[in-house]
């Protein structure tokens, strides 16, 4: 069975100027936004008591993004808000004149028109766009990586965007639709890694992320947990993991919550960053194949990474194994806890903390990031069931097991 791999930041820090896209005033203006679309709910944050008490932890938290706006996953938060963010941008006018209701209103086609906007992804960044392009009465182009299954496709075709799959990797179909957007008139990236010249849009996906960073700190101060002493956060191009860092570094200055931020193994670049310890990204490249389809992302966000260098204490690759394990301990948890329905890029939290938990020759990780009877954790299943034939296979047929 492969093994997890580890690395504890020791990288130079640099001037940590990105830290203020996270800011508290940045992220109530993402969240006032999303709060005025009729869609949204403020999802749920799962106590897992009894599983907590069997793995030897203070208490554990799952954020369930299953329920975000329908889509069944957090995705939409960030295209939606970059969306709202360059319509006003255009039309001179501040994110918090501009509503869902006045997005969708005669007077904005007459004030702005339609743009295309084009993006890359692996299924749920894809969903979100194409579903708030479509609620806006914008157009929308989506490229999706070889290897990207038929339900994520058709889910993205049902919202009404122009849709196909390449044979290409992810970050070679995020370069597609840079150049697709230039060559279109009003043609619009938007997409959820930045670059050397492409960081605004990028800032804005990553403050609308911090919406759901907000509502969970907010939920942990109703359930009496005034600050969680760890979160687990996965990452692909790594704007979630930036985000959620970010959210909580502003929120805490004095005293973050000791971060652990995952990766899939065959798209570890944040990972092998750290491990070089000098400062700088690394790139991965190939078919980059994993089950963690959301995570199959091998250049990095390049102010996700300046967030995360300077704040997040651990970098874990993680084989498939981890997050087919967390799937099946989150759908048939503990007697008495609620189950979570978590897909192949959620779950590899909750596998990564019962494995640390359980398996002594991972102790001098567990005892590294400090886990134990007091900890009290917080960790994001980013998505549900998305590729539903997957999640079976995994959870009920026991693919990728975590037993030698």
């Amino acid at each position: 069975m492969e093994a997890i791999k580890w690395a504890e930041n020791r990288m130079p820090k640099s001037d940590d100027r990105q830290l203020s896209v996270m800011s508290l005033e940045n992220v109530a203006k993402a969240r006032r936004f999303h709060e005025s679309f009729p869609q949204y709910s403020v999802t749920p944050l799962v106590e897992l008591k009894n599983m907590s008490a069997q793995l030897g932890l203070g208490d554990l938290f799952v954020k369930d993004e299953s329920y975000r706006f329908g889509l069944n996953a957090f995705k939409v938060l960030g295209g939606s808000f970059a969306m709202a963010r360059y319509v006003a941008q255009q039309i001179g006018k501040d994110v918090s004149e501009v509503t869902y209701e006045y997005l969708t209103s005669e007077r904005l086609r007459e004030e702005f028109g339609q743009a295309t906007f084009f993006t890359a992804t692996d299924g749920n960044h894809g969903r979100g766009v194409a579903w708030a392009a479509r609620k806006l009465g914008q157009k929308a182009v989506v490229h999706m990586p070889k290897g990207s299954s038929q339900p994520r496709f058709d889910n993205i075709v049902q919202e009404g965007a122009q849709v196909t799959i390449e044979q290409l990797n992810y970050d070679d179909c995020v370069r597609l639709a840079a150049a697709e957007a230039a060559a279109t008139p009003r043609g619009v990236v938007i997409q959820d890694t930045a670059w050397d010249g492409y960081e605004e849009i990028p800032s804005w996906i990553m403050q609308g992320y911090g919406t759901m960073a907000m509502e969970a700190a907010e939920q942990l101060k109703g359930m009496g947990v005034e600050r969680p002493t760890h979160i687990f956060i996965q990452a692909g191009v790594g704007s979630l993991a930036g985000a959620v860092q970010g959210y909580f570094a502003n929120l805490f200055p004095d005293c973050c919550p000791t971060t652990v931020v995952m990766e899939a193994r065959a798209a570890d670049c944040l990972y092998q960053g750290a491990a070089a310890c000098d400062g700088n990204y690394r790139k991965v490249g190939g078919d980059l194949q994993t089950i963690m389809a959301g995570l199959a992302c091998g250049e990095p966000n390049t102010i996700s990474w300046d967030i995360l260098r300077n704040h997040t204490r651990f970098f874990v690759s993680c084989p498939d194994w981890v997050t087919a394990k967390g799937m099946r301990m989150l759908a048939a948890p503990c007697k008495g806890d609620q189950q979570v329905i978590s897909g192949e890029s959620g779950a590899v939290g909750m596998g990564l903390i019962a494995t640390l938990m359980e398996d002594g020759s991972y102790r001098e990780l567990r005892e590294a990031i400090g886990l134990g009877p007091d900890s009290k954790v917080l960790m994001v299943s980013s998505e549900g069931d998305t590729d539903p034939e997957s999640w079976r296979r995994i959870v009920w047929n026991g693919e990728y097991p975590s037993e030698k």
